[in-house]
């Protein structure tokens, strides 16, 4: 996992990591995300997402623990979704907090990305 480095100006521990879990519940691949997405955590992310990137999978990123998102876990979202759908599959987010739904909106991820209020919503039809 990531650390950010820090420098007189910044606090120690100000970025919280990311950790990511992979499960399947009943053939769809779950990568439970807690912690931040950011510049300093998104390989983990890229990481998790990138082992998705079989033929026909269907992928739910819950992020019911994400503190946190910038645009770095933007495009690494869009870059999985587009991958996934190619080959014949699909990326769902579940359950983002207030703030990072906020960003999904702003950015307008929630239009090109089906997001679903919580994780049963995100595995059900």
């Amino acid at each position: 996992m990531a650390e950010a480095e820090t420098t007189g100006t910044e606090q120690a521990g100000r970025t919280e990591q990311l950790s990511a879990l992979t499960t399947v519940t009943e053939g769809i691949r779950v990568v439970t995300l807690a912690g931040e997405i950011d510049h300093a955590t998104g390989e983990t992310l890229r990481g998790a997402l990138g082992s998705c990137d079989g033929s026909g999978s269907r992928v739910v990123a819950d992020l019911s623990r994400v503190t946190f998102m910038d645009s770095s876990g933007i495009n690494i979202f869009i870059a999985a979704h587009r991958a996934l759908t190619e080959a014949g599959g699909w990326l769902r987010l579940a359950a983002p907090g207030e703030s990072v739904m906020r960003t999904l909106s702003i950015v307008g991820v929630d239009a090109v990305i089906d997001c679903r209020d919580t994780l049963d919503h995100a595995l059900g039809d």
